[in-house]
């Protein structure tokens, strides 16, 4: 990805990341940026449906891997650090911070959520849709958890989402590089902002859920949680999630 990659922008559409999955199906790889003021059916990760009202920003980058499924992982690192990257310009004094393995949230609450996903490409390359949901102008609730918007971080403030997708372009280029080049920096970088590091978390929600003390990342960038014996668990599955545990 450059920072000049071009955007399409949509009024409404579905889902930016069902249009960047039609393209690339299609034989269309990009390097492009699905945009869209409103979706109808956004979703998240594990199927979730992601609120979508206008004035928010959706949006997706579609491009080709060529280190294939192997490198594609890195990048909702990489995203969360763009968006912490504009945050910092936007909002300097905001406590922003990544809560593993990829949201954006300030004080607890979510600004931002990422969904990335690739598929086969031609020679070996994977195609990559990284879509970023990022709330600007109002705060709907997600599932399970507040929210919170650009618009309350920085009261009076000119925002609105062709501001913030024109931030969007250079910082995920700069960190899509990183990822690439050097990925033990990023999740250096990742780290600074890490959301419970060296505090007691939970793994899941049902009973099954696992409860330790978040330690750190693999190389890979899958979760150290240490549990209560003093054994370290590597925590990689798609859908666990990490909350705080109370008290």
């Amino acid at each position: 990805m450059r920072p000049d990659t071009p955007v399409q922008w949509h009024a409404s559409i579905d889902s930016t990341n069902e249009e960047a999955r039609r393209l690339a199906q299609a034989g269309h790889y990009g390097p492009i940026w699905i945009a869209a003021r409103e979706q109808t059916a956004g979703r998240g990760r594990l199927g979730r449906q992601w609120s979508s009202p206008t004035g928010n920003l959706y949006c997706t980058a579609l491009f080709l891997e060529p280190g294939g499924i192997q490198v594609a992982t890195r990048f909702p690192f990489a995203a969360g650090l763009a968006i912490a990257d504009i945050c910092a310009q936007i909002a300097p004094d905001a406590p922003v911070k990544l809560k593993w393995p990829n949201d954006v949230r300030v004080d607890g609450a979510k600004l931002c959520g990422i969904l990335v996903e690739a598929g086969a490409g031609p020679g070996g390359a994977s195609w990559v849709a990284a879509g970023m949901g990022t709330n600007v102008q109002s705060a709907p609730e997600a599932v399970g958890q507040s929210a919170t918007c650009l618009k309350d971080m920085v009261p009076g403030a000119p925002l609105d989402a062709d501001l913030v997708m024109e931030a969007i372009r250079p910082a995920f280029a700069k960190r899509i590089a990183q990822a690439r080049d050097d990925f033990p920096g990023l999740l250096n970088d990742w780290l600074t902002f890490a959301e419970g590091l060296g505090e007691t978390v939970r793994i899941g929600k049902d009973v099954s859920a696992k409860v330790g003390r978040f330690v750190g990342l693999e190389s890979d960038g899958g979760l150290r949680l240490e549990l209560p014996n003093g054994a370290v668990e590597i925590i990689r599955a798609g859908d666990v999630e990490l909350v705080r545990e109370v008290g």
